[in-house]
């Protein structure tokens, strides 16, 4: 199973890299024509602009592919984080550990901060586990409207049946909240 993954991983690479290549090549190959009249030229832009949504359509699929084989749904576990609308403090980070083992940390940005506000949610991981209950933690530093520093972390267990599994954790000034779905 992981050689499959691996030999499909490098196969999506090679496309990744083979797509863009293709690309250049067909606009040097109508670049090297006789002239071109106007009316040639508009049916020559149209062409490579219905070739340049082909590739982008091409990789959004081979991205998928990628993540479906990397993630089976039946072992797969994602971790979305959101944020009440009317929370003022400023998150500077926030860290993620699965049994004990570290998993995901990012440090967010102006803009992150601002959409998760706004009432957006981030997925800040997506992994396979195993059946069963697993032990998560969860900590996440920033200041509060006043300045000083914070630092909140949660304990939580996921239970994980066969099919995918999420876990939404909602911040607040007060603490981490915690949703299995």
């Amino acid at each position: 199973m992981q050689n499959q993954r691996k030999g499909a991983t490098t196969m999506f690479g090679r496309l990744k890299q083979i797509i863009p290549v293709m690309f250049v090549l067909v606009l040097t190959t109508s670049a090297h024509g006789q002239e071109v009249s106007r009316e040639e030229f508009k049916g020559l832009d149209e062409q490579v602009q219905e070739i340049k949504s082909d590739v982008l359509a091409i990789a959004a699929e081979l991205n998928q592919l990628e993540e479906k084989l990397l993630y089976p749904s039946n072992t797969q576990l994602a971790v979305f984080v959101s944020m009440a609308a009317d929370e003022d403090f400023r998150l500077d980070s926030m860290e993620i550990q699965l049994g004990g083992q570290p998993v995901a940390y990012h440090i967010y940005t102006f803009k992150e901060l601002e959409a998760l506000r706004k009432g957006g949610v981030q997925r800040i991981y997506t992994g396979n586990i195993r059946t069963g209950a697993h032990d998560l933690q969860v900590t996440m530093a920033g200041k509060i409207h006043k300045g000083s520093s914070f630092t909140k972390s949660g304990r939580f267990t996921v239970n994980k049946d066969v099919g995918p599994k999420i876990v939404e954790l909602s911040l607040t000034d007060q603490g981490i909240n915690f949703k299995d779905r």
